[in-house]
């Protein structure tokens, strides 16, 4: 069985650093992984996309419409957008944050209203919690991205000891103890 997760946000959030340690992660559980480069604008504030997928035997990296089983969305409107990935009864794991797109910073639009609300009644489960208050409580807003995926860890069944060695696999030692704090404090909070 091959599950699928994606990594949606904007360029700058550290995607690359979550599929990389996910990635990292699965392989040591003895799982044939595939993680696409980053699809999208991967300068600061443009879309990305980077989809990671396991199991026994995966022979390519592309999700399709209606195949994940997880998405990881550092922002609201990224989760918006690739709901239409999502399978029936899939999960999204997403910060509150909103960054506004190009668009709406132009006037040309407005960020929808209502997002987390909207999401909900997709039938998804939604698991939404302010991870740029958990990080800066951290101790370093960057680290965003470890808060998500300390939240999805919750959802799989490896031991906590293997997030953590994936993450001295993949963080630099200056930055590794911060790192480990962003996800313990994003796998326990209460949302």
């Amino acid at each position: 069985m091959i599950k699928n997760i994606m990594i949606v946000g904007v360029g700058g959030q550290g995607s690359l650093l979550a599929s990389k340690l996910l990635g990292h992660l699965l392989l040591t559980e003895g799982y044939d992984v595939k993680v696409s480069e980053v699809h999208g604008m991967s300068q600061r504030g443009g879309s990305v996309v980077t989809y990671v997928r396991f199991g026994e035997k995966v022979y390519s990296p592309i999700i399709d419409k209606g195949e994940a089983d997880f998405i990881v969305s550092f922002e609201q409107l990224e989760a918006a957008r690739y709901l239409p990935c999502l399978k029936k009864g899939g999960r999204i794991v997403t910060n509150k944050q909103k960054i506004d797109p190009m668009p709406v910073i132009t006037g040309a639009a407005e960020y929808p209203e209502n997002l987390l609300e909207k999401l909900k009644d997709a039938d998804v489960h939604v698991d939404a919690m302010d991870c740029v208050s958990i990080a800066e409580e951290a101790g370093s807003v960057k680290a965003v991205n470890i808060v998500l995926l300390g939240r999805l860890s919750k959802y799989f069944d490896i031991p906590l000891e293997k997030w953590e060695k994936a993450i001295e696999a993949c963080v630099p030692s200056k930055f590794l103890e911060l790192n480990k704090k962003a996800f313990a404090m994003g796998r326990n909070c209460e949302a």
